[in-house]
C-alpha cells in the first residue's frame, strides 16, 4: 500500500513508518519544514510539504494514497499560526488561555480529519487516527473495572477536549469512510520518548522531589512504541469502520511504583501530595497525574490478532534514556 502518514517525524510516527516499511508499504510523510523533509528522505519516506492547516496539501496526499494514518497534533503554542497564537494569548482573560489553546488545536485536528476523510470518501480506503485512554478517566474516580474499547470518553476527564476526534471519525464512518481509532496509553514508551513520563521526570528534577497524588494507587496503562506501531499497521490493513482499538500492553501501573523508580534513579525524595498541590507542582500535567485509568485491550488483541511483546514501562525506565540531561 501507499500510505500517507501525518506526524511521521515524531516519536510514535517514526516507529509507525519503520513498521510500515518493514511490511512492504510505501510511505509518504507530511513535512512542515525543509528539515523535516530531509529527515523523512533519510528514512526512505517521500515528503509531502505542508502542515495541519494546509488542507489542500492533506487532501492531495490522501487522494494519492491507499490509506492514511493521522498522528500529527498541535502540542505546543509554537506550532500554532501567529493569528492563533495572538488569539490564545490575548483573546480574553488570562485564565482562559488553556481553554482557547484547546479550542484552537482541536478545531485544527477536526478540519484535518475532515480534509483527509473527504479525499477518501467512497473508496473503501482506510483512515486511522488516535486519541488517548486518559479521555475515559474522570477526575477523582477510582475505576473498579478497566476501560473497554466500547466505552465512550468521559466528559469529566481533563483529557475530554480531544474527544471530538472520536465523534468526527464516527461521523465519517457513517458516511462510508473506513475510519478507525487507536486509543493510546498515556505512556507510549521507549528510547527517545519525550511524552508524559519524561515530563514528570523533568519536573521532578526541577522541583528536587518526586511526587504522586494521594496513596499513589491510581493506575496508568502503558505500551512500548513498537507494539503501538504494529497496532496502527493492523488497523490500517484490516480495521473496521467506526472501530476503536486500545493501544494497551499493561492494563495499569500504579503511579507510586512509577514514582518510586523515578525517585530512586534521580536520588530524590518521593512523597504524596493532594490534588490541589499537584496542580501547583506539575502545572497542566497535575490534572492527569491523579487519574485512575486502567484500560483493557483484550477485544483489540482478539480482533487484530495482536500481541504486545515489548518491554514494560518500568523496565524501560531502568534501561532507556529517560534520565538524559
Amino acid at each position: 500500500m501507499r500510505v500517507f502518514v501525518t506526524g511521521a517525524t515524531g516519536f510514535i510516527g517514526r516507529a509507525v513508518v519503520r513498521e510500515l516499511q518493514e511490511n512492504g508499504h510505501h510511505v509518504t510523510g507530511l513535512a512542515r519544514s525543509r528539515q523535516a523533509a530531509t529527515l523523512l528522505r533519510k528514512q526512505g519516506v517521500e515528503p509531502q510539504q505542508g502542515h495541519l492547516a494546509d488542507l489542500e496539501s492533506l487532501r492531495t496526499a490522501a487522494a494519492r494514497s491507499d490509506g492514511v494514518i493521522h498522528l500529527a497534533f498541535i502540542h505546543g503554542l509554537s506550532h500554532a499560526s501567529w493569528r492563533n497564537r495572538l488569539y490564545i494569548l490575548a483573546g480574553g482573560v488570562p485564565g482562559g488561555i488553556v481553554g482557547r489553546f484547546l479550542k484552537v488545536v482541536t478545531d485544527a485536528d477536526r478540519r484535518a480529519i475532515d480534509a483527509l476523510s473527504a479525499a477518501l470518501q467512497g473508496s473503501e480506503r482506510p483512515l486511522v487516527a488516535t486519541f488517548g485512554t486518559l479521555g475515559m478517566a474522570a477526575t477523582g474516580v477510582m475505576r473498579g473495572l478497566p476501560a473497554l474499547e466500547a466505552d465512550k470518553p468521559d466528559p469529566a476527564s481533563p483529557g475530554y477536549g480531544r474527544a471530538i476526534t472520536e465523534s468526527v471519525l464516527e461521523a465519517w464512518a457513517m458516511r462510508g469512510v473506513r475510519t478507525s481509532m487507536v486509543r493510546l496509553s498515556p505512556s507510549v514508551h521507549g528510547m527517545g520518548d519525550n511524552g508524559l513520563v519524561r515530563q514528570i521526570i523533568l519536573t521532578a528534577r526541577k522541583k528536587k522531589e518526586m511526587a504522586f497524588v494521594g496513596d499513589g494507587c491510581n493506575r496508568w496503562p502503558a505500551i512500548h512504541h513498537d507494539d503501538a506501531a504494529k497496532l496502527f499497521r493492523l488497523a490500517l490493513e484490516k480495521g473496521s469502520a467506526g472501530a476503536r482499538y486500545h493501544g494497551v500492553a499493561e492494563e495499569g501501573i500504579m503511579m507510586r511504583d512509577i514514582a518510586g523508580v523515578i525517585g530512586q534513579r534521580l536520588d530524590l525524595p518521593v512523597r504524596s501530595m493532594t490534588p490541589e498541590e499537584a496542580l501547583k507542582h506539575y502545572g497542566w500535567l497535575g490534572a492527569f497525574i491523579a487519574l485512575d485509568n486502567p484500560s483493557s485491550s483484550l477485544w483489540t488483541r482478539e480482533q487484530m490478532d495482536w500481541q504486545p511483546r515489548g518491554p514494560s514501562l518500568l523496565d524501560d525506565l531502568e534501561n532507556c534514556d529517560y534520565f538524559r540531561d
